[in-house]
């Protein structure tokens, strides 16, 4: 059995799925490719706290990259777009969201 860390292997950050943040709440990872969306869904909702109202799949194609005469190809992965319930996110840059910076520099000093 696996852990929820490690059926999500990481975020995928990319002007697409910041958009896809801040208008639908949907964020969007890469997975284990042998993940389902029901592992997927308890997964985020287990290691983010958040819940979790739809899960879409996909499978990447990897692409085929050259280095001089030979050529090679990246592997296939799996990304999963999540969509929350409204009111829920998730904060992958640690940010405080109702900590203006001046209010940050009067708490430090």
């Amino acid at each position: 059995m696996t852990t929820p860390q490690q059926i999500i292997v990481r975020p995928v950050v990319t002007e697409k799925s910041t958009d896809l943040q801040s208008q639908h709440n949907k964020y969007v990872f890469e997975v284990v490719k042998k993940a389902n969306k029901i592992e997927i869904r308890k997964a985020v909702e287990m290691v983010f706290g958040v819940r979790v109202s739809d899960v879409r799949t996909m499978v990447v194609r990897g692409d085929v990259r050259r280095v001089g005469r030979f050529f090679g190809r990246r592997p296939f992965w799996k990304k999963a777009i999540v969509t929350l319930h409204d009111g829920d996110s998730i904060d992958f840059y640690g940010e405080q969201p109702d900590q203006s910076p001046e209010k940050a520099d009067k708490a430090a000093s």
